[in-house]
Order: C-alpha cells, then structure tokens, then sequence
C-alpha cells in the first residue's frame, strides 16, 4: 500500500515538474516502436498480426473514464450545467447551416422545397440525438463518438471515424470562416468575394483565396482555449443576439411573403429536395457539441438529455420557419446563394435591415466558431489519449483546463483550408463525414444493448449480425434505387420489406445490455430508421462526395497502418508508463 502510495506521489511530482510547452520527441512519441529505427522496423513486419489485433480489439467504459483521462495530465474543470449546454447547442448549430447553406441550395438545390429538405435532415438529426444522448449519459467523456464507437466497434472503426471527425472539425470550421468573409463583404460592398484574391492558375473551388476567414478562426479559436465557462458565457450573450434577429427574419418574412413566390414548389424534383436535404444537413452539425462536453458536466445523466434533445427540436422548427420565409420573400432564382438573408431584404427594399441582418448572421457564425473550437479540440484529445495521434495533443493546460494544443491542430488545419476551399467544396465533404459518423453511432448503440463480451451466446451474436447487416444492405438498397432513377413501387417494397424484417428480428431477439439512467426509447426501431436515413442522404450526395470521402480515409488509412496501428498497439501491449518514466531519466 505504502509503495502504491509512493509510486502515485511520484507520477504526480513527476507531473507537477513537467512544463506545458515541451516539444521532445518522447512526448508526441512514447511508444516503444517509435524509440529507435530497428524498433519502427520490426514493428513495421508485424503488420499484419497487429491489425488483426487490433480489428478485434474493443475499449471499455472504465479505460474510457478513467484510464484515458490520465493522459491528460491535468483534468478538465466540471463547471457546465444543462442551461449552459443549451445554449452551448443552440449556438454551435444555429449560424452554422441556416445563414450559409440555405440560399446556396433554394438556389440551385430544392427552391422552396428546401423546407422540406430542413424537415427531413431534422427528422434524421433527432435521431441521432436520441443515440448520442443515450453514449452522452453512459460514457460522459470528451471523446464523443470517437470514444463511443472505440467501445462498441472496436479501434479500427474507431480510427475510421476519428479521422472522419478531424476532417469534420477542419472543414467545418473553414466553411464558417469562408462564410463569415461572404457576409463580412456583403456590408462593406455588397459582393461576396469582395476581400478574396483571385488565383485563375488554380483549380475552379480553390481559385479564390480568403485571409479574413483565416483571420477570423484564429481570433475566435484563441478566445476558446481561455477557457469553457468563458467562453459559454460569450455564447449565451451571442446567442440571444441571434434569438432576436431570427425573430426579426420569421416576421417580417411572413410579413413582405408572396405564395407566389412558392411557386414553382418542386422546380428540381423530389430528387433535388433530397440531395438539399443532404447537404443541409450540415446546418444541424454541431448538436454532437452537448454530449462532447460531458467531461465538463456537472451531471451528465440529467443536462446532457435535456441539452441535447430539447435544442434539436427546438432548432428544426427555427430552420423551417426561417427557410419559408426566405423563399416567400424572395423568388428562388433571385436569391444570393453566399449571403441570402442579407441580400433577400435589399431586394424587398429594407436596406437597412440588410446591415442588421448582416451583422447578426456574423455574430451566429462566430458563436458557432468560438462552440466549435470547444467541441472539435475535445474530439482531438480524446484520439490523441487512445495514441492514435501524437498525445502530445492530449495535453490539458493547468491554468486554462483546456486542451490548448488540440486547439492548435484543429485552427491551424482548417486556416489551410480556408484558405484555398470554396464553400460549395466544403459542405459536400462535410455533410458526407458528417452523416457517416452518424450512421456509425446508430450501429453502435445496437451492439450496445444487443452484444455483451462473454456474455451473449455465439448463436445470439450470429443472429444479431445478419439482423443487422440485412439492415444496413436494404438501406443502401433503398438508397442505390432512388438515386438510380428506378422507377415504380416493387422494388422498392422489397427492400422495404427486407428492412422491416431485420428490424423486427433484432426486436424479438433478447437484449443483454440494458442504460443504467436514460436512454434512446424503441429500440431497435429508433436507431434503425436513423441507420436507413443517414445511408440514404448518403447516397444523394453524388459522385463527388464519394470520391473525395474515399480519397480522404485511403490517406487516414495510409497513416494508420504506418502510425497509428503501432502507436495503439503498443499502448495496449507495453508498459507505456515506464517509457515515459524512462525518458524523463
């Protein structure tokens, strides 16, 4: 005991010695591998079988919770309630969606349908709450669905995810500030590109260059890494700005709203409502914010539902109401698809509240910015303790309690991209990730309450797997036909029915898991719909979306099997505290 004791007081000296600011080698690589050429190497020829392992291997609630945290260093201050936490939602995901992707698609997307297309990702989001609540509740870590799946599905998938979050987090901060700069311009000059610099030897999308969105994530990423409650409070200040501005656009919408304008309703088809419906489904990125702040909650079993499920519904109404009056104030073809609101109310003959509009939509957006910081570091940390990436970016300040250089990662990447990237670009790679992840946590959640480790019978596992793959193939199924143009009701009632049938196999077999507070109601019918709904605006993302989705996991896949396959491997097989005991000697 006296040793135990000893050894503890001697991590924590240890700690207490070592400075912040350290760049050696042995802190951003302290596995084994990594210690020489020869060790890198014969771990290189042991590919293979550490892939094997690694694909089988699952985390547990506990490391999660406890274990990882320690990587840290220091902890992360518990200091948000759920009034915070609402607010936190409401203002990472208002701002982020309504105010940039609305016009671009009742532009040239849905036209008015693209109410249609807010009702349906809303649907599809409030879905994935109720999953992400249920985790939240469970597993209150800063890792989100990284930690989440890294539990259920195992580290492979886990890798697969984190390295769609991290595109999540930089292309998602980066279409914010390319957005920010568009409305920014359209006060000063009334022309989106006002302050870009145009490049004509590059590539159409990556043309215009941007140094005011690149400006404007540095200021707001430095505001965030001062710390949580200050930066909540900021939100809640900017949020009821935007309360009040929404308000504002909703009534005097209606108020100058023609029906004639409605029409035509569907000028692009049901096809373009559901391809809007995909794209738009970035405006309801950011409620993964909630659950991804549990480590700072004060209790996550009660703040971390209400946060997450009462803002969802709450912002679907608020992104309908809005995309209505938008195209009853102005006609589908005339509206500004780079700062619609803005100029919607010059067209009306309201100049000055374009200004007031203008200004409030950069508010939204930098509350966005500054709640995205939060959420995106956090996500970074949490991949950075499981070794995936350098745990150097796992590092928690002492004073501020946040994860400074995970905050760096993510401000400097998405600068980059912002930098270069046109929006139109941003939001096809976003929404892609985006959805992905979402599809994943759904998954997850049904290997939670459906597979417990020497617990549920081989046949119940074999069983719950051909449930759940009948599942996911009559969703792409759907998704595939629709998008293939066929035509006619058969095929699609088959592959109806075949989902139907998976879903109500997995209902009849027993579950061996049961959430110990709250968690998602239905299942499996719940987080099957929301499987089958997230693979279907998958697929109306177009060819485009594919390509680069998959040019972008062969390079994450490149990195894990040269890094992060070696670092994760060893963290679970070598006694990585004596390395690092070792190199501070």
């Amino acid at each position: 005991m006296e040793e135990a004791h000893q050894q503890e007081s001697r991590s924590d000296d240890l700690s207490q010695r070592r400075s912040y600011w350290r760049w050696r080698k042995q802190d951003f690589f302290p596995e084994f591998s990594f210690q020489s050429f020869s060790a890198y190497k014969s771990a290189l020829s042991a590919t293979c079988p550490r892939l094997a392992d690694r694909l089988l291997s699952r985390s547990s609630d506990a490391y999660e919770l406890d274990a990882a945290r320690r990587e840290s260093e220091n902890p992360m201050r518990r200091c948000l309630t759920w009034w915070d936490l609402l607010w936190l939602s409401f203002g990472s995901v208002v701002g982020s969606g309504v105010f940039v992707i609305t016009g671009q698609e009742a532009r040239t997307g849905a036209g008015p349908a693209v109410v249609l297309s807010y009702a349906i990702s809303g649907v599809s989001a409030l879905l994935s709450v109720l999953c992400y609540a249920e985790f939240g509740v469970e597993i209150p870590v800063a890792g989100g669905s990284f930690s989440y799946l890294r539990v259920e599905l195992g580290d492979f998938i886990a890798f697969i995810a984190a390295g769609n979050i991290l595109l999540e987090a930089m292309v998602g901060a980066a279409g914010l500030g390319r957005s920010w700069s568009s409305y920014l311009a359209s006060l000063v000059k009334n022309d989106s590109d006002y302050f870009r610099i145009k490049v004509d030897s590059f590539a159409k999308g990556f043309d215009l260059l941007d140094p005011v969105a690149v400006a404007v994530l540095l200021v707001a990423n430095g505001i965030a890494m001062t710390g949580t409650k200050r930066t909540s409070w900021l939100n809640l200040i900017t949020s009821m700005v935007t309360v009040c501005i929404i308000v504002f656009i909703v009534v005097v919408g209606f108020t100058h709203s023609k029906t004639s304008n409605l029409v035509p309703f569907f000028p692009y088809g049901a096809k373009g409502v559901v391809q809007s419906a995909a794209v738009v489904y970035w405006s309801y990125t950011g409620f993964d914010m909630v659950a991804n702040m549990a480590e700072e909650t004060e209790k996550p079993s009660r703040d971390i539902p209400i946060g997450l499920v009462g803002s969802m519904s709450m912002i679907t109404v608020v992104y309908c109401l809005m995309a209505l009056a938008l195209t009853m104030m102005v006609k589908y073809t005339e509206i500004d698809a780079n700062a619609a609101y803005s100029v919607a109310f010059t067209q009306i003959g309201m100049k000055w509240a374009k200004y007031l509009v203008g200004i409030c939509a950069l508010k939204g957006m930098t509350t966005s910015l500054l709640v995205g910081s939060l959420g995106q570091a956090r996500y970074t940390t949490q991949i950075a303790r499981s070794h995936m990436i350098p745990p150097w970016f796992a590092l928690v300040h002492p004073k501020t309690g946040t994860p400074i250089n995970a905050t760096l990662l993510v401000t400097i990447l998405s600068a980059i991209i912002s930098f270069f990237t046109s929006l139109d670009v941003l939001s096809s790679v976003f929404s892609f990730a985006t959805l992905f992840i979402f599809m994943l946590v759904a998954v997850a959640l049904l290997v939670r309450r459906y597979y417990v480790k020497d617990v549920t019978p081989e046949t119940g596992l074999l069983k719950f797997l051909g449930f759940l793959f009948l599942i996911i193939a009559s969703s792409i199924g759907v998704s595939a036909l629709w998008n293939a143009g066929v035509a006619g009701w058969i095929a699609y009632a088959v592959t109806g029915v075949l989902w139907f049938i998976g879903t109500l196999g997995l209902a009849l077999l027993p579950k061996y898991r049961v959430p110990k507070v709250w968690g998602v109601p239905l299942v499996p019918w719940l987080p099957s719909f929301s499987i089958a709904m997230n693979l279907f605006l998958i697929g109306s993302l177009g060819y485009v979306a594919f390509l680069r989705f998959i040019i972008c996991t062969m390079v994450m896949l490149l990195y894990y099997l040269f890094v992060g396959l070696h670092a994760t491997y060893d963290v679970a097989h070598q006694p990585l505290e004596e390395s690092k005991f070792e190199g501070e000697r």
